[in-house]
């Protein structure tokens, strides 16, 4: 099947070139795209966005005065004004946003992943390559090999037969999600909040099947393969091979999936099977699974060298320019929250609102989270449930009560058990990773 009828297959609206252009404008130069898409002087405005703009004059925008106004960092985009570009839809999704189709990528609003276990229909997609059209669960095999004692060839009824079939709810995150609200931007997909999702699945531990194998004395790192195709058609060409340091690799919570929410894995999402590593970039989570090599080095498979999934081991300044020799590979992902309820943007006839939503911390727990409804200059704790079991998201909740009739903005920080919260600023990097800053909606009290 050709590129073009495969991307009118899983997409509507897909004769919108203008759309598709500015997509692609984003990959290349997001600062360009910006530009494009909200003009030169809202562009202008975005970035330093109370410099030009009065109180009286953003208030009309906003759609109502702003309580909390002399609270307001110096250059802050609302919340109300920070949406993403227009949707479009995915065959098989639910009001997913498509920020490429070639490969297909798309992120979920965030007021669609309330539920506490992520509808299939709403986890998002993040490819690299083409995915493969021949996924016969009954055909497929995975191979165990490198440094083992013994070679394994599996099939997942083999998986099913000599394995302890296991089911959890675990977290998976793009390393880049976040990327859009990065300045300079970064280039990549234009994540926002949604490139995160906290499905239920079943399969047979990683642990399990390495150990059946036997992991030599000298292994240090994993070596992921799958069946995905380059984007440029070139026969033996991979577009993604990813691993894991062998301690992370062992761990309890990494599974083999075969199974998403009860069914079979979704095409999007790797099926008939996949890794899920919870806690690390879901870059490690190989979709379309064919082969585990175990190395004595750390593995250099596509995306895995030069600045791919790396951030600088040092702190840098906004723009500044890191060699690439000063790149670490990214780990454990940090501590963040999502606000799930309500959706961004809401208008309300009361003084009290409900907000609830999730947060997790890469392989560590959440100790607690916290609310504020006047730009951070005070706080209020949430109700924190524990998670169902190690790599899942933790549930909060609280109810909040607004002062007077007006704009309000609630924000969410999350702190972990080392005592790490998530920052209001951005942690800048060149390739825009891992952004953890705090989750912002607008609300209006009319």
């Amino acid at each position: 099947m050709s590129d073009k009828r495969r991307s009118s297959d899983i997409t509507k609206n897909a004769s919108q070139s203008n759309q598709k252009n500015l997509l692609d404008l984003y990959l290349e130069n997001p600062d360009k795209a910006d530009e494009v898409a909200f003009g030169r002087k809202a562009y202008s405005d975005r970035r330093g966005f109370l410099k030009g703009l009065g109180l009286a004059s953003m208030a009309a925008t906003l759609g109502g005065y702003i309580p909390f106004h002399r609270n307001m960092p110096g250059g802050l985009i609302p919340a109300a004004m920070a949406s993403g570009m227009p949707d479009l839809q995915i065959q098989g999704k639910d009001g997913l946003l498509i920020l490429n189709d070639r490969p297909v990528n798309a992120e979920t609003p965030p007021h669609l992943l309330d539920d506490e276990v992520t509808p299939t229909a709403r986890h998002f997609i993040r490819n690299n390559g083409v995915p493969p059209v021949n996924v016969d669960p009954e055909k497929w095999l995975l191979t165990i090999d490198g440094l083992v004692n013994k070679s394994l060839s599996l099939k997942i009824s083999d998986l099913k037969k000599h394995f302890d079939v296991v089911t959890k709810n675990l977290v998976l995150e793009c390393g880049g999600n976040g990327r859009a609200f990065f300045e300079p931007k970064a280039s990549g997909n234009q994540w926002t909040y949604g490139a995160v999702a906290c499905s239920q699945w079943t399969g047979v531990r990683l642990a399990d099947v390495l150990k059946a194998a036997g992991v030599q004395e000298e292994v240090v790192y994993t070596a992921h393969y799958s069946a995905d195709s380059h984007l440029s058609g070139k026969p033996g060409k991979l577009p993604i091979s990813r691993g894991v340091p062998i301690e992370k690799a062992l761990g309890a919570e990494n599974l083999i999936a075969f199974e998403m929410n009860g069914a079979p894995l979704h095409p999007m999402n790797g099926a008939p099977l996949r890794l899920v590593i919870p806690g690390w970039p879901g870059s490690c989570s190989q979709k379309w699974l064919t082969r585990i090599e175990l190395r004595n080095q750390v593995h250099d498979g596509p995306k895995m060298t030069g600045k791919a999934y790396r951030v600088p081991n040092h702190p840098v300044a906004p723009g500044e320019k890191v060699e690439e020799k000063d790149f670490a590979i990214i780990e454990e992902m940090p501590v963040k929250s999502l606000i799930t309820f309500p959706e961004n943007n809401v208008e309300i006839r009361t003084d009290e609102l409900e907000i609830r939503g999730h947060a997790w911390a890469g392989d560590r727990l959440v100790k607690k989270v916290e609310i504020s409804i006047d730009f951070g200059a005070t706080w209020q704790q949430a109700t924190l449930n524990q998670p169902v079991n190690q790599g899942a998201w933790q549930r909060f909740k609280t109810t909040v009560k607004f002062p007077q009739v007006g704009y309000y903005e609630v924000w969410a920080k999350a702190t972990d058990e080392q005592g790490i919260s998530q920052p209001f600023a951005i942690n800048w990097n060149p390739k825009g990773y891992l952004n953890n800053s705090f989750h912002r909606i607008a609300v209006r009290v009319v």
